[in-house]
């Protein structure tokens, strides 16, 4: 194998300010490309036949590299008039591609042993070969799964926590047949890993998976690239080192001046032409070319790029400095800045941590910097999980971050258009959404502003077509001192992920576009919405049977939004209603309190003569907690399995049907369902995939595991006042009280327990659950579930935190528990081992 193609049109937005002048793969790595660096593993390895993709900032790259030539290489070039994806990219380069290749990304950092890949490609009969490692946070990857032949049996790009069956993940670099490229269309969309290697998975293609021993790192973000060049220092990583070693570890280049006092700690590369003054200390960093530290300066754990200069007595600690930047006596830089070329920084000043400067800024003498540019380290890696961003208030989501957001919002949807907004009652949801909307206002959108609105009703809203988007901030019910904020599509769904990357993409560039001062946009406060939420709502219940039932029941409303819309329903519904916490206060709803509401109700409910049902709504108008006439509070799981039984039986008229309910779920539901002409479809245990399983018209309920639950012919996702008033409607219908009907339904035993775990183990401990549940009857959706002859148990990873879940079920409390230890005992032995 003598060809390669190596992917270098990336824009590099995640490492921006230090791509800001060149494309990602020249950003320099122990002083030389991170390019030059996959260069030379090639040419190691024998392939000097190399095709670089080029899209953004071609000229940088070619003017570097030329014909290859200087490098003893051939380099030829093809530059994309478009994003064909990874796939596409290459199928544009096919005149070039007449033989075995391999592709390799040009900002990765690895020593891989190729010549071993290809051997192992070759013994297998491989058309394509994955080359695989092992990495202690796989969520951020593509996760690979192979058979004992190393024949790739699933392929996950970018999974949940559920979906890692494995820290096995796609390192990007691929060895593949020329035949490859017949199944990717010319100039089309088409992706490595969302559509060629699934494609072939389909039609049992030889698709293999080669996990790699060595270094690899995907330098792609700040982090990542300064611990890359740490790593480099500590021999981590076997690259060339460009240099004399004057001493061990510390590598200097030519025409360079060292004064005999200076201090070296740790390994350290210097580049050409570098004067250090006497009594300057350099600890474990690298220093480009044509740079001057001066007497008293001291540089620790830093990357500093070509002519820059170092002041008396000035101090870097932990930082990445570009080209040409001038810091000035006795400054201090600290941990986790990042300054981009021509900055200059004052003498005496101060640069705090966390600080971004953009090109060619300024600091003045004896400032203190502690905001301009500023990235919070809690974005560093990812503004949302799914459709959310989740941050402390007024600390990680402040007002300067929102309107950055809005501004990066504005970019992502067009500059045209309006946007609906809406938000609780908490006073930091008003301020956080007002900066929002200012920042959205700036780009030219239009806001339909819906003030203190449930996230029910700005969904049904956005189903009118008359807007491009929208969100939603509120107090985060899972923790108060958190901000949720939640963007929704057009069509009032959650944000698909491709249009959240755009949002981050925005944000974290800097390349926006604003609208001009007569082309701002302005906000418009709606009205009849409340009316419209409602008569759709009236429209979908059978408010006849309701009626007529006469029903006495309590509502706790949390404090939340539902207490300015639902008690009006309720007396179309002629419902005999105790209410309590009816106003909306976000600063009154906790999980304590909400606890401690729940004995209230139960007391109440108990000493009202007729009053058979009680409901806790949560404040975000979604979920639901339910208690019956007997006192007794309906635990989630089997409030799930109650919500269905009482949907079977009163939707008999639409047989057959599909619903869909998470993989953790019960089997009471399958034994349910076996007695009708439905069928059960499992999903991940999430919002998200819930509302997702709604595009699907066989679907008729989707019921979660957390007291959220969709009937798709009102909406698309969970709304706790509707949910309310079908659970009135079918209980109507059936003539009995809950208590009754939940007496007769099936019960299974179900023990749940959480094993902590430290974060980087989780993959380790879904392949081990993989591995040991090999050739056993098990289900993949979200975690590994396994059943048994009587029992099943199911193993996942918690999302948000350092734990695993354990769920096991049978006829028995005491085979549960057993079943439950036994597993929780095995992941105590995995992590161990």
């Amino acid at each position: 194998m003598n060809k390669a193609v190596i992917m270098a049109g990336g824009f590099g937005t995640r490492l921006r300010p230090l791509t800001m002048t060149s494309p990602k793969p020249m950003a320099p790595v122990a002083n030389k490309p991170m390019m030059h660096h996959i260069v030379n593993l090639l040419k190691h390895h024998g392939v000097s036949d190399i095709v670089s993709l080029l899209y953004f900032q071609p000229d940088k790259i070619k003017d570097y590299f030329k014909d290859g030539s200087e490098f003893d290489i051939s380099m030829k070039y093809v530059t994309a008039e478009a994003d064909y994806g990874t796939a596409g990219s290459v199928k544009n380069a096919y005149q070039y591609l007449d033989d075995r290749f391999i592709i390799i990304s040009g900002d990765v950092l690895t020593d891989f042993d190729i010549t071993k890949a290809l051997e192992y490609h070759e013994q297998q009969g491989s058309m394509a070969t994955i080359l695989l490692t092992r990495v202690t946070n796989p969520i951020q990857f593509g996760i690979v799964m192979t058979d004992d032949d190393g024949k790739i049996t699933r392929f996950l790009e970018k999974p949940s926590w559920g979906q890692v069956f494995s820290d096995t993940i796609n390192t990007g670099i691929y060895i593949l047949e020329p035949e490859v490229l017949d199944l990717i269309p010319y100039q089309k969309d088409f992706d490595f890993s969302k559509d060629l290697f699934p494609l072939m998975l389909r039609n049992n293609l030889p698709l293999y998976g080669y996990i790699c021993e060595g270094y690899w790192r995907d330098i792609g973000n700040l982090n990542e690239y300064q611990q890359a060049s740490l790593d480099i220092l500590s021999n981590t990583v076997s690259i060339e080192k460009v240099g004399n070693e004057i001493r061990p570890g510390v590598y200097v280049g030519s025409n360079c001046t060292i004064g005999d006092s200076v201090e070296f700690i740790g390994g350290s590369i210097i580049g050409d032409n570098v004067t250090i003054e006497n009594g300057a200390t350099v600890v474990t960093s690298i220093i480009g070319d044509n740079c001057h530290l001066k007497n008293g300066s001291k540089v620790t754990r830093s990357v500093i790029w070509n002519g820059t200069t170092i002041g008396h007595s000035a101090s870097v600690t932990e930082d990445v400095l570009c080209n040409n930047i001038t810091i000035g006596d006795s400054a201090i830089v600290n941990e986790s800045v990042f300054i981009a070329d021509g900055c200059s920084i004052g003498e005496n000043s101060l640069l705090h941590s966390n600080i971004k400067l953009w090109p060619n800024k300024v600091v003045e003498p004896g400032a203190i910097l502690n905001h301009s540019l500023v990235q919070e380290e809690k974005w560093v890696r990812e503004l949302f999980n799914e459709a959310r961003i989740t941050g402390l208030s007024n600390i990680d989501v402040v007002p300067e971050f929102a309107a950055k957001l809005g501004v990066a919002i504005g970019n992502a949807f067009g500059q045209s258009g309006t946007i609906l907004a809406s938000r609780d009652g908490s006073n930091a949801a008003r301020m956080i959404k007002r900066t929002i909307t200012s920042g959205l206002l700036s780009t030219g959108i239009t806001i339909t502003d819906l003030q203190s609105t449930s996230i029910p009703q700005t969904r049904q809203e956005l189903t009118s077509g008359n807007y491009i988007g929208g969100f939603h901030v509120r107090t985060s019910p899972r923790n108060p001192q958190n901000i949720d904020i939640i963007l929704f599509s057009s069509d009032g769904r959650d944000i698909q992920l491709s249009r959240a990357k755009q949002v981050e993409r925005f944000y974290y560039g800097e390349d926006i576009r604003r609208a001009s001062f007569d082309k701002i946009g302005t906000i418009v406060y709606p009205e009849r919405t409340l009316e419209s939420y409602i008569a759709r709502f009236v429209n979908k219940i059978d408010t006849t049977s309701i009626t007529e039932r006469n029903f006495k029941i309590v509502v706790d409303y949390s404090y939340g939004l539902g207490s300015n819309i639902f008690p009006s329903i309720l007396g179309k519904l002629n419902c005999s209603t105790l209410a309590m916490n009816n106003y909306v206060d976000a600063n009154k709803y906790t999980q304590t309190n909400a606890h401690k509401d729940k004995h209230t109700l139960t007391t109440v409910l108990q000493s009202l003569q007729g009053y058979e049902l009680g409901f806790q709504i949560d404040p975000g108008v979604e979920r639901i907690s339910v208690i019956d006439e007997t006192g007794t509070w309906i635990e989630n799981m089997r409030l799930l399995t109650v919500m269905t039984a009482l949907f079977l039986e009163t939707h008999r008229h639409l047989e057959p049907y599909s619903i869909a309910v998470p993989i953790q779920a019960s089997s009471e539901i399958d034994v349910l369902a076996a007695q009708y002409n439905v069928t059960v479809i499992r999903i991940k245990n999430s919002h998200s995939a819930m509302m997702e399983e709604t595009r699907n018209p066989e679907i008729q309920f989707v019921g979660g595991t957390r007291g959220g639950f969709i009937f798709p012919e009102f909406m698309f996702a969970a709304d706790s006042m509707f949910t309310i008033a079908k659970v009135l409607e079918m209980l109507s219908k059936i003539n009995e009280s809950l208590a009754t009907f939940i007496a007769k339904l099936p019960k299974r035993e179900i023990v749940h327990k959480s094993v902590l775990i430290p974060w980087e183990s989780k993959g380790t401990v879904m392949r081990k659950a993989m591995q040991h549940t090999h050739g056993m009857q098990r289900e993949l959706v979200d975690g590994v579930k396994v059943f048994f002859e009587k029992s099943s148990v199911i193993l996942y990873p918690e999302r948000e935190l350092a734990s695993f879940a354990v769920l096991a079920e049978s006829d028995s409390l005491q085979s549960s528990q057993a079943l439950c230890d036994e597993y929780c005992s095995l992941i105590h032995q995995w992590i161990t081992s």
